[in-house]
């Protein structure tokens, strides 16, 4: 059962939701009874200190928690109404349908059309070169950088600046038409022209995906984000809008770590 506050922020267009979420590695707690809902129109930021389990949380959300040996979730996390653990859920199927851009740019040995054109290649998603050319332009359109690549898409993805690095990744992900793009700090090692151009990118790409992004920036979340979410030892302390958990927190831990009193 909801409360209230759950209930008034609950979108009615809600593209995921998490129900009493609990994560252990081994016999360690990272994750304590978290229920959210993510949606389309909202951007959605996780903030709070480091180790206090937003990026565990994050990687909850596309089944990332798989590949740790002793990892354990329990609880609900529907997408669509879909139960993403149950045992009928195809996961690679899963993250295609739920992206994850990381921390740092990890672009393939492989050139810039090839990083675009790969996820679509396994997935079927293109039966001929010319389908192929018009999925790779158009992901490289939508992540700001065709206008920069157009005339080298053969050289290396490794090649380019960090950020742009970063915006091919995004490419990457969005090639094979996820729903839910997940960003797990990826302005962190960026130069601050760089960081604006994701943001920037953060903005243009909001409605036509579902976003989340884990930024131990306060001023990224407050720019990026409609809906912010405060972890704190694992727990969610406080989830609404964003412009009322920086301006009028409801939680006192909220508030003291929002005015630098820790974290």
């Amino acid at each position: 059962m909801l409360t209230d506050e759950q209930q008034a922020l609950k979108p009615n267009n809600a593209k995921m939701s998490a129900r009493d979420v609990n994560v252990f590695y081994g016999a360690k707690q990272a994750i304590k009874t978290v229920s959210i809902d993510v949606d389309m129109d909202n951007v959605t930021a996780f903030i709070g200190p480091s180790g206090c389990g937003k990026s565990t949380f994050l990687r909850t959300l596309n089944r990332m928690n798989d590949t740790v040996a002793n990892a354990r979730v329990e609880g609900d996390i529907t997408l669509d109404g879909e139960n993403i653990y149950a045992p009928s859920m195809d996961v690679v199927q899963l993250r295609a349908r739920v992206g994850m851009v990381f921390q740092k740019p990890n672009p393939f040995p492989k050139s810039i059309y090839e990083n675009i054109a790969y996820g679509p290649r396994i997935h079927g998603l293109a039966s001929a070169k010319a389908d192929m050319d018009v999925i790779v332009e158009k992901s490289l359109r939508r992540a700001g950088l065709w206008d920069e690549v157009k005339d080298r898409l053969h050289d290396s993805g490794t090649a380019l600046s960090g950020g742009q690095q970063q915006r091919l990744c995004i490419g990457r992900a969005i090639a094979v038409e996820p729903e839910v793009i997940l960003m797990d700090e990826p302005c962190s090692a960026l130069d601050p022209i760089a960081t604006a151009k994701i943001e920037e990118l953060i903005h243009e790409l909001r409605g036509r995906y579902a976003i989340v992004i884990v930024t131990h920036n306060m001023q990224q979340a407050a720019r990026v984000s409609q809906r912010t979410a405060f972890f704190h030892l694992g727990t969610l302390v406080e989830y609404g809008v964003t412009s009322d958990i920086f301006t009028n927190p409801k939680a006192d831990r909220t508030r003291d770590y929002i005015t630098g009193r820790y974290g």
